[in-house]
């Protein structure tokens, strides 16, 4: 698919919040390198899952739940768990990047790639509508560098969420919801996912605001092209200054104790690349809406 450059677009924001100089850009899906560098990629994309993993060893403290393989394990029927502001250092980068690794994947499609997160033991994935949005067949890579097919179970264009479906998995390490509603302005969190297809990638920042709406996006879910594209307003998104590129959307914002507080999904950038204005999908609305679409599809 030729894409063409996009021009930046100006976000939405409410009135109580000062408007940024123009340039937001959305989706954070990358587009695959050229079929010659795929070699390169993957050593570059082994050595950040392997540096993540390994700077994670004294992580083990986190809990985890990892199903064996005649058992179903869906985070979707967890209550959610909330944890003061004042206890949300407890955890290291490293702990939380060993305890979410895991439970993170990259969804590569026809031209585009982008990040999920395992909200069940048997496959299930949640990830952003636009890295989906193109259609075709998609290919989820597992932190273990397997790779498997998968089919859309359901989409929302509304809430940009959508929930695949891997064929042939079980015992896979599901991600636990966090309570958003208890997220605080410096809380310290942990983005994971894929940004230029190099899986594994862990940076780390603070949440900045709470409650942002935007409107972002454009023809087809990406974001070098804008032709006749419509656009997606977001609402009680939560912005962070972890860095954040094209590829992360659909990826994980961990807190301190490794639970999923959003889904990364958009970058204000005057360019391609983050300027460390990042906003998240709270978790509480993520699992509300693939909680829907796993039982309907839409």
């Amino acid at each position: 698919m030729t894409e063409t450059p996009r021009s930046p677009e100006s976000p939405v924001y409410t009135d109580d919040t000062p408007t940024p100089p123009t340039g937001f850009q959305n989706p954070l899906f990358a587009t695959q390198p050229p079929r010659k560098a795929r070699k390169g990629t993957a050593v570059l994309v082994g050595a950040a899952v392997l540096a993540a993993v390994v700077g994670g060893g004294t992580g083990a403290w986190i809990t985890t739940s990892v199903a064996s393989p005649s058992t179903v394990v869906s985070s979707l029927n967890t209550p959610a768990t909330g944890t003061p502001a004042s206890n949300n250092t407890t955890g290291s980068v490293s702990s939380v990047a060993a305890s979410g690794l895991p439970s993170v994947v990259q969804i590569t499609g026809q031209n585009d790639i982008g990040s999920g997160v395992v909200i069940s033991s048997d496959g299930l994935i949640l990830t952003n509508n636009h890295v989906v949005s193109s259609g075709g067949t998609f290919t989820v890579t597992l932190n273990d560098g397997s790779r498997h097919q998968a089919s859309v179970v359901g989409t929302d264009p509304t809430t940009d969420l959508a929930v695949l479906k891997v064929q042939g998995v079980s015992g896979l390490k599901t991600v636990t919801f966090a309570d958003s509603s208890q997220v605080k302005v410096g809380d310290q969190v942990v983005a994971i996912g894929s940004p230029e297809g190099l899986q594994g990638t862990v940076t780390s920042g603070v949440v900045s605001a709470l409650n942002r709406s935007i409107s972002a996006g454009d023809q087809n879910g990406s974001p070098y092209t804008q032709q006749g594209g419509s656009k997606t307003s977001y609402r009680g998104m939560i912005q962070t200054d972890a860095p954040i590129n094209p590829g992360n959307s659909g990826g994980a914002l961990f807190n301190m104790q490794g639970q999923l507080i959003g889904i990364n999904t958009a970058i204000y950038s005057p360019s391609q690349g983050s300027v460390g204005i990042g906003f998240a999908i709270s978790s509480n609305q993520a699992k509300s809406v693939a909680q829907k679409l796993v039982a309907n599809g839409n």
